[in-house]
């Protein structure tokens, strides 16, 4: 297909999918909401999978060079004692962490400037036979022959188009924040997640002397008393955690909250001109760290479909059928995960612990090694 795609959203999604195209001689515009590149957020992981599926554009290696690697994550007790440590493949790219921005940026100067529009809020689509039509609040439009919904777990687009309320709350709600790594003393060089009674707390270093830390606990849905939650208030929270997690919660400033949701796959990645991709189509629960990784798959195989395809309903029925499989099995995977790392009561805890480190390590290792291989 040599059509024009429009894509909404400029987060990891649309630009992958932007690069992807570009580099099948696709004419593609990206229109993104947000009034300029980069935006907010913390830290994230970009695993080996992701790494695989950008290798052809040149990405790859910005990539580890701007990012902090780590050839696994670590879990422990509250106390501080090893659990497992959950690693990539001998001879695999490492996990690599980045500030969220930082990695948008990136990809955002692999692309033209003129590829991006930023301040570009999308009020309203309309598809037929002859192509699709946005309509934004500043009054303008853009026309083009297919639509790529890349806007986020929010998304505007399959608001527009579906009246079905996917949504799955978690059980549990989340914080996040990044501090300097010179303000916090007894950090260490590996990305720790630990598991306990009162929550999950993970600690990932990132490049610049930074540090990224979220915070899980159990929950209900839209609780005041967490909503209202300050750095001091999650400090006495996690105080009988290992160090260095009370010390690193003293330190911070500024911290993001949310619930914790996931939206269940769709039916369908498409609906007429429009194809879904990445939280759009399917927000995981952060529980296996492959959110923007299968993001990231999603935009590779998207533009490898549209290319090879002069209908772009077969290019969309396509990336359907490669994409179902993997995307459902994260899916409920990570939901599984959340509930086993989320328990609270001692006894469960002890058992679960107990459990893991008597597993064969290839056992976990396998399952960690089909997550992180691009199959394309």
């Amino acid at each position: 297909m040599r059509s024009k795609v429009i894509i909404l959203g400029g987060g990891t999604a649309g630009l992958c999918l932007a690069i992807s195209l570009r580099y099948f001689g696709i004419e593609v515009k990206v229109y993104e909401k947000r009034p300029q590149p980069g935006g907010a957020g913390a830290g994230i992981i970009i695993a080996p999978n992701a790494l695989q599926a950008l290798e052809p554009f040149g990405i790859t290696d910005r990539i580890i060079q701007a990012g902090y690697g780590r050839d696994g994550i670590q879990t422990l007790t509250q106390k501080g004692k090893k659990i497992i440590k959950m690693s990539v493949q001998d001879g695999s790219y490492k996990l690599y962490s980045i500030h969220r921005g930082d990695l948008n940026n990136l990809l955002y100067e692999a692309l033209p400037p003129s590829t991006v529009e930023y301040g570009k809020e999308c009020v309203g689509i309309n598809q037929d036979e002859h192509g699709v039509r946005i309509q934004f609040r500043d009054g303008s439009d853009a026309t083009g022959d297919i639509l790529v919904a890349a806007d986020g777990i929010h998304s505007i687009v399959r608001k527009h188009l579906s009246n079905k309320n996917s949504y799955r709350f978690a059980g549990y709600t989340c914080w996040r924040g990044i501090v300097s790594s010179d303000s916090c003393t007894g950090l260490s060089e590996e990305f720790i997640e630990t598991w306990g009674p009162q929550g999950r707390f993970g600690i990932i270093p990132l490049p610049n002397s930074q540090v990224y830390w979220y915070a899980m606990v159990n929950a209900l849905e839209n609780d005041d008393r967490f909503r209202s939650y300050t750095v001091t208030d999650l400090a006495n929270h996690f105080e009988k955690y290992h160090d260095p997690i009370p010390s690193l919660l003293k330190s911070s400033h500024k911290m993001i909250h949310r619930d914790i949701v996931d939206i269940i796959p769709m039916d369908r990645f498409y609906s007429n001109r429009t194809l879904f991709i990445g939280d759009a189509a399917h927000a995981f629960t952060p529980n296996l760290g492959q959110g923007a990784c299968q993001a990231i798959e999603d935009a590779v195989v998207a533009a490898e479909c549209i290319s090879r395809h002069t209908d772009y309903r077969q290019a969309f029925a396509e990336f359907d059928s490669r994409r179902r499989t993997k995307i459902e099995t994260i899916s409920k995977r990570s939901w599984m995960f959340g509930k086993i790392t989320q328990l609270e009561h001692p006894m469960a805890i002890a058992v679960r612990n107990l459990l893991l480190q008597h597993t064969p390590k290839q056992m976990y290792q396998h399952g960690m090694h089909q997550l992180y291989k691009f199959q394309g």
